[in-house]
């Protein structure tokens, strides 16, 4: 049985010797115009400089909610490549060249500024042997910056690419990561002055071009509060625990889970972060646990969310009644929620990336993930996530790396793509 991305990828097949817009006789035509040309050779040609600018960058720390210094840093980049750039009340920052027709649609290529960790340092991105940068975001989303100066600077110095420029705007957006919950995307499509007129969104995320992301993961997250009367360890010995009760629905959950058949699509769930209790020889009077779930389907993610609460429920009387005094009480509270959606069948963007990968010779699947672009495509807009080139590994952990070994074909491929949807985007509706 066919799931929903073999299918997609069924249907777009059948129309890829239509992909192009009107004006694009082909691929191989459209990368040998004048300006276009010196365009794609530029990214190879400025790797040294590239690098040197995702490494800089990657040196601003930027965890989510504080991304205020990167964002300040990236304004100054781009005001000095000729962008007119400036920081939103979200705290992305967006940027156009040229004049500006408030009136015509927007193509919107993102990256996210924020990262999972932050270095402490500078000291802390640092560069190993073999061009292998290491250090927290380097690739998760160093890469999709990088990209995005890389292109800033490359259409702005080539007049003769001759691309619809009132029709594009450069964004590198806040709060993707964690407890961010997409915070400056939702924004940009919903309260923007540009969300009205957004007609495709590209979203540059991480390193990888063997995937494009299509359908959007959708994700809910709760923290677990559970209260207890506290005490001494020796003294108050049996009293309700709230670590024990909490330790108890964390192990019933998981156990739940994977004791379940499996499903027809993919669902996750995780513990992240567990606080509680204030010294080994006390009874904690509070404990706290952040969950994360995810699921392909919209039913699947709410049996997870209903499950959490009845085992939650279920702890909390075992504990009670094992207790010799005192009692716990618990509560559970939604803390933010990332929304689901597809790509409509037939949009141009998902032929003009397949055709793209083609003419560039990239392998690569369409696939689900939970991005920034879990926005746009829950509003039906066409947008899709792809990684900006090179070879990452280790996000959202110490080990992050990246190296920019093949960023230029990612970068080259970003490229191509924006000028097939500037080009749709001059055609007429």
């Amino acid at each position: 049985m066919l799931g929903p991305i073999d299918l997609a990828r069924k249907r777009n097949a059948a129309a890829k010797t239509h992909a192009l817009p009107p004006a694009v006789e082909s691929l191989d035509w459209l990368a040998a115009r004048p300006g276009v040309r010196e365009i794609l050779r530029f990214f190879a040609r400025e790797r040294r400089w590239i690098d040197e600018q995702h490494l800089a960058l990657c040196r601003v720390a930027a965890p989510t909610f504080q991304e205020q210094k990167r964002a300040e840093w990236m304004t100054a980049q781009f005001a000095a490549l000729g962008w007119d750039a400036r920081i939103d009340r979200a705290g992305n920052v967006t940027a156009q060249l040229g004049p500006v027709d408030k009136t015509s649609p927007l193509i919107a290529v993102t990256a996210h500024l924020d990262t999972v960790l932050a270095p402490r340092t500078p000291e802390d991105i640092r560069v190993e042997p073999h061009d292998r940068f290491c250090g927290p975001g380097v690739a998760d989303n160093g890469a999709g910056l990088a990209a995005l100066l890389a292109l800033a600077r490359a259409i702005a110095t080539e007049p003769r690419a001759a691309l619809p420029l009132s029709n594009l705007l450069l964004v590198a957006n806040v709060g993707e990561e964690g407890d961010g919950n997409l915070s400056g995307m939702r924004f940009l499509c919903r309260q923007s002055p540009y969300a009205s007129r957004l007609r495709a969104v590209l979203v540059l995320d991480g390193p990888s071009t063997s995937h494009i992301t299509v359908e959007a993961l959708a994700c809910r997250r709760f923290e677990i509060t559970v209260n207890g009367p506290g005490g001494h360890s020796w003294s108050d010995h049996g009293a309700a625990n709230p670590i024990h009760a909490l330790a108890r629905a964390i192990t019933w959950y998981a156990d739940t889970r994977l004791e379940e058949p499996p499903r027809q699509r993919p669902c996750s769930w995780n513990f992240g972060v567990i606080e509680g209790g204030s010294t080994v020889n006390a009874i904690p009077a509070t404990a706290r646990v952040k969950v994360d779930l995810r699921a392909e389907a919209a039913r699947d993610l709410d049996e997870l969310s209903d499950s959490l609460t009845a085992i939650l429920e279920r702890a909390l009387r075992a504990e009670n009644e094992r207790a010799v005094s005192g009692r716990v009480t618990g509560r559970i509270k939604e803390t933010g929620a990332r929304p689901g959606g597809r790509l409509a069948d037939g949009s141009p963007i998902c032929g003009f990336i397949e055709a793209v990968d083609a003419h560039l010779g990239v392998k690569s699947h369409l696939d689900c993930a939970s991005t920034d672009a879990n926005i746009p495509l829950s509003m039906g807009l066409q947008a899709i996530s792809i990684g900006a080139g090179g070879h990452g590994g280790g996000a959202h952990t110490v080990h992050e790396w990246y190296t920019p070994e093949g960023r230029d074909l990612g970068l080259r491929r970003a490229f191509l793509l924006l000028c097939l949807l500037l080009a749709d985007s001059a055609t007429p509706a």
